[in-house]
């Protein structure tokens, strides 16, 4: 009975997370659907207005942004390695400026004497397109303008093979008084994703869509969209100071980030906002006001990331830049998970052969724990007939049958909760394999063999689910307590079923991990139960005589 209420615990666990994100999905109603709609035309003239002036483009082997003459900001982003979608040559499309949803990276120079404190300056350059050609290692975008004596140089440096945007900000004082101002680098993006026209967002149920940063004294910390707009109307927005430092806004195997300047000294300050009356979110980090003296000169500086969460790189970037890889609340499991799962994949080459391999490994370290539950539960049904005579003698006294009881287990050597602990220790190990398969940009359009060409989109023939429900079936045939309760009976045997239409929708690489899993569970209950039957421990309960 206590693995049966496990099983149901979890089965209750995992159907409710279902209903919260199709409730999730659905949360809008037809009001606010109404309501949306009047945004949704003013936004479609404010993103027309600020892509007013010249477009200019920026293009490497890895990504190829476009630049606004005004403001000098990246209003739209492609990765030119990464596909849209499998089979189609469209790249994906991160940064984007539509009438219906506005992503963008923005940057420029505020402050007391900042060009951008008043209005956005309009940026000259000598050619509308800048490609990297064969040979060279960068390439680079040079905008500038001259203001009441002051030339301001905003130059966008991009690297073969990189997915790094450096920034760059020269300003020459040419008159005879100082300036005070101080760089920003901020991201902005449409609140309700449902706006968006031409999806370059890839939406998962559960995958997190929303901010993060990183800070001297906070590691990481996450904002959703929702709480910058709110923190904005309630003007309590982030206000934190630190040296170094990042911003970022997060999806499903995609992030764009700032980074803060890193010189030694240099003070960042790390902000959010809210704009379009509140229908985009803002996350920005901004140096303290830096003084430029009378006929000198100050170079700002900074740079982005803006592709996939590319683990390993994205550490060297910044530190904890490589935590946009949102693993949840056990990343301390995930992360390692990973690793293993990637030096797994460094011999074999095959990604989902990597994972079975993986999840062979793990059920290997915790055969252990699923041996020692299995036997607490062997000796807890030996217990049985010594507890049901504990019962008829001291039912009326609880407390004795308590007392009575604890010394039965005492005498026996015997722990009811052995069959609980081994469980919950390995819960969280396999939750973290769920978020680690779900959030390894490596996995998408990554193919296994013969049908499943992406581990990262449900598998087309559902062949993966149907045997992930019949290995299910198998295993609760040979479960070692079958209820006795008919509607308990009803729900454990429906739910093969039930997860079989659940996994339907899963990523193929995920449901491969569970019927591996499955299968050796079936193999390392035959190998236990047949083991603690030679030690007189017989598991399975035998059947009524009729």
């Amino acid at each position: 009975m206590e693995q049966q209420r496990n099983i149901l615990f979890i089965l209750f666990l995992t159907l409710t997370l279902f209903i919260y994100w199709a409730w999730e999905r659905d949360q809008y109603t037809e009001t606010q659907q109404a309501q949306l709609q009047e945004q949704r035309l003013e936004q479609m003239a404010a993103a027309e207005s600020q892509l007013e002036g010249k477009l200019i483009t920026l293009q490497s082997d890895c990504l190829q942004l476009t630049l606004s003459s005004v403001g000098g900001d990246i209003v739209d982003a492609k990765l030119l390695k990464v596909l849209q979608e499998q089979g189609k040559d469209d790249p994906f499309h991160l940064l984007m400026s539509e009438p219906l949803f506005v992503y963008q990276a923005q940057s420029g120079l505020i402050g007391k004497d900042g060009p951008d404190s008043k209005a956005r300056p309009s940026y000259t350059t000598t050619q509308n397109s800048f490609v990297l050609e064969d040979g060279q290692d960068e390439v680079s975008a040079v905008l500038s303008f001259e203001q009441n004596g002051v030339t301001y140089t905003k130059t966008y440096t991009l690297k073969r093979g990189s997915y790094v945007v450096d920034v760059k900000y020269d300003v020459v004082n040419a008159t005879d008084k100082a300036l005070s101002m101080a760089f920003y680098g901020q991201l902005k993006q449409t609140v309700d994703a449902s706006m968006q026209s031409n999806s370059g967002l890839f939406m998962v149920a559960g995958a997190y869509r929303g901010s993060a940063f990183s800070a001297q004294d906070i590691r990481y910390e996450k904002h959703t969209f929702d709480d910058l707009v709110d923190l904005a109307k309630e003007k309590d927005s982030l206000n934190v100071t630190t040296a170094g430092g990042w911003v970022a806004m997060i999806q499903h195997y995609f992030v764009s980030a700032w980074i803060g300047d890193t010189t030694e000294g240099v003070k960042n300050v790390i902000y959010s906002g809210a704009a379009n009356k509140g229908t985009e979110a803002i996350i920005g980090i901004r140096t303290e006001p830096t003084t430029i003296a009378a006929n000198g000169e100050h170079e700002f500086k900074s740079s982005m990331w803006v592709g996939p969460k590319s683990q390993d790189i994205m550490e060297t970037v910044a530190p904890n830049l490589d935590l946009t890889v949102d693993y949840g609340w056990l990343w301390f499991i995930s992360i390692p998970l990973f690793k293993v799962l990637e030096f797994i994949h460094g011999f074999i080459g095959n990604w989902g052969v990597s994972i079975i391999i993986l999840t062979l490994v793990v059920r290997g370290i915790l055969f252990p724990l699923t041996k020692a539950q299995y036997t607490s539960m062997a000796k807890m049904r030996l217990l049985t007939p010594k507890m049901q005579e504990l019962r008829e003698r001291y039912g009326d006294d609880r407390a004795k049958l308590g007392q009575e009881t604890m010394r039965l287990y005492k005498t026996e050597k015997v722990n009811p909760l052995g069959g609980c602990f081994p469980l919950l220790i390995q819960m969280p190990i396999f939750i973290a394999l769920y978020w680690m398969l779900m959030e390894s940009t490596e996995l998408r359009h990554a193919p296994f063999f013969l049908w499943i060409t992406d581990l990262s989109v449900h598998d087309p023939y559902f062949v993966t689910p149907i045997l992930y429900g019949i290995s299910m079936f198998f295993i609760q045939k040979m479960s070692p307590t079958p209820v006795q309760d008919p509607m308990q009976r009803k729900i454990i045997m429906a739910m093969p079923v039930v997860f079989t239409f659940m996994f339907c929708t899963f990523p193929a690489g995920l449901t491969l991990y569970w019927l591996v899993s499955n299968c050796f569970t079936i193999f390392q209950q035959v190998i236990i139960f047949k083991s603690l039957e030679k030690k007189g421990l017989h598991v399975k309960t035998p059947k009524k005589d009729s």
